[in-house]
């Protein structure tokens, strides 16, 4: 009888190419998919097959500051970045719970002009629930990275030099202020960016920015990212970091 592709560890874990980009996953919300047209939604019980995933294979996820900090060093081989965008309530109720029975850390991007609201941005699919402020704070305490996302969840490649300046620099001032603690992840709204945009990232002080697939941009400022979602069993993970070894080139500082 064939295993099932939740059963498959497709082998032994890849040795990383010298000087290649970091893998770094993206995730959403965790919790129902049954109603969600934008895949960004991954089951509590398919997280918690993917982090399986990962541990059978020798790797741990970590924050993209711990993850570029282990590199710097030369010390990233087993570490993986694992990030979530948006910031939704069931990141605190459902996600932090299963990160900390597999010992992973992770990077959540947040946005500090949306406290308490929700994804009004996503004109299909149910409302999701945005974290608080307190909320927030409660999962810095709990150690895991809070990043900026932006104020509002606009395209910053669409965006006017007020609202870029906004959006950019006044949501990390927004979040230092909220956390007590130093903002130095960036998240691009919807993935996209261009020159102007990653500058602006610069420019506010960030240490990293993270994007989903900038081509020639990529570097520090423009972290590429693969998305993780509901489809996604431990073959087809298998799979997309093979693909992430093979296409992405080494970038200097990263």
């Amino acid at each position: 009888m064939a295993a099932s592709v939740d059963s498959l560890d497709a082998g032994r874990r890849p040795a990383p190419r010298s000087g290649s980009v970091p893998w770094v996953a993206m995730y959403h919300s965790v919790g129902d998919c049954s109603d969600d047209p934008y895949r960004i939604t991954v089951t509590p019980e398919r997280l918690e097959r993917q982090l399986a995933w990962l541990r059978r294979r020798g790797l741990r996820g970590v924050s993209v500051t711990e993850l570029l900090a282990a590199r710097a060093r030369g010390e990233g081989r087993g570490l993986v970045g694992l990030t979530f965008d948006d910031g939704y309530t069931d990141f605190l109720t459902t996600a932090l719970p299963l990160l900390r029975r597999f010992h992973c850390g992770a990077t959540l991007f947040v946005l500090p002009g949306r406290l308490g609201g929700d994804n009004e941005w996503d004109p299909l699919g149910p409302r999701k629930p945005l974290l608080t402020a307190d909320g927030i704070r409660r999962v810095a305490e709990a150690g895991v990275e809070i990043g900026s996302h932006g104020l509002t969840h606009v395209d910053l490649t669409r965006a006017d030099d007020a609202t870029l300046t906004a959006e950019v620099a006044g949501s990390r001032a927004r979040l230092e202020e909220l956390t007590g603690a130093p903002a130095a992840g960036f998240c691009y709204p919807y993935g996209t960016v261009d020159a102007r945009a990653v500058e602006a990232v610069r420019e506010a002080g960030y240490a990293y920015a993270c994007a989903i697939d900038p081509g020639p941009l990529t570097g520090p400022h423009a972290l590429p990212r693969a998305h993780v979602g509901q489809d996604d069993t431990a073959l087809r993970l298998h799979l997309k970091l093979r693909l992430h070894r093979l296409r992405r080139r080494a970038v200097e500082g990263v």
